[in-house]
């Protein structure tokens, strides 16, 4: 693809956010498409969100399980970046206005105490860089129509991520097993989904040093103060108006989003 074809192909994809339709998946539009024009379409977005005064405070990272890479044949995960809107407070109604088909899935988020530069970063520089973790709930949404997407859709589409909402209790990574924490999701008081950390690359750790490694190979920084998702620990649920989902962590505490029932706000604006 070339220069011209990669800024309509996310032109397409912005498009989707502010007409909330969603479109068709890219590589069936554009079948040339290779990991680098992904990248590229995403960072394209990511520009237009920065030029309109959003600012990022993190980074996802996607595809960690075993299952999801199977199911679309890669053997590694993807990345997105977190903008200052996508950060809800607990409890606080969540416009569903802003979505086109979420679903929500419970993460471990770590908060940085000092900056991480790959590539090189090892294990432990990954955990001195862990200022403390929270429980989280990361939406995750796609602008491609039924959610048939590919590797490179997903990351086009800024790895099909929507918003999160972090818990209030920070937890020291030196006290828990990032391998053996647990969770118990569940949508309106019935158990809909568990895990274990081991479901994200066999340890979350994994997860933010490969994020740490691959973004700096772009030229990307982890700076001190961001969020990182290392990837869910269960597979995601859908969410409608009304719903309340509450994930539970062993060792960690809980986390608790709330969806407004009204499905577009007057006074939510569209990207």
């Amino acid at each position: 693809m070339d220069d011209q074809t990669r800024v309509e192909a996310a032109r397409s994809l912005y498009d989707a956010y502010v007409s909330a339709k969603p479109i068709a998946p890219l590589t069936a539009t554009y079948e040339d498409m290779t990991l680098e024009d992904a990248y590229a379409i995403q960072l394209q977005q990511i520009e237009w969100f920065l030029g309109e005064g959003r600012a990022v405070k993190g980074h996802k990272v996607g595809l960690t399980s075993a299952a999801m890479q199977r199911l679309l044949g890669v053997d590694q995960p993807d990345y997105g970046h977190l903008l200052d809107d996508f950060f809800y407070l607990e409890h606080e109604p969540i416009p569903m206005g802003r979505f086109l088909q979420p679903r929500i899935e419970p993460e471990v988020a770590f908060v940085l105490r000092r900056p991480l530069s790959g590539p090189g970063v090892t294990a432990h520089e990954a955990l001195a860089a862990v200022d403390f973790m929270l429980p989280a709930l990361e939406i995750v949404d796609s602008r491609v129509e039924d959610w048939k997407i590919g590797l490179f859709d997903t990351i086009a589409d800024n790895a099909s991520s929507g918003a999160l909402v972090l818990g209030s209790t920070p937890t020291s990574i030196a006290d828990v097993d990032l391998r053996l924490i647990g969770a118990v999701l569940t949508r309106n008081g019935h158990v809909v989904g568990t895990g274990a950390g081991g479901a994200v690359l066999g340890s979350p750790l994994r997860a933010l040093v490969w994020l740490a490694n691959t973004v700096g190979a772009r030229g990307v920084t982890l700076e001190a103060g961001q969020v990182v998702l290392p990837g869910a620990l269960c597979a995601m649920v859908p969410v409608a108006p009304g719903d309340t989902v509450t994930a539970t962590f062993a060792g960690l505490g809980s986390v608790t989003a709330k969806f407004a029932n009204d499905l577009a706000p007057d006074e939510e604006d569209s990207p």
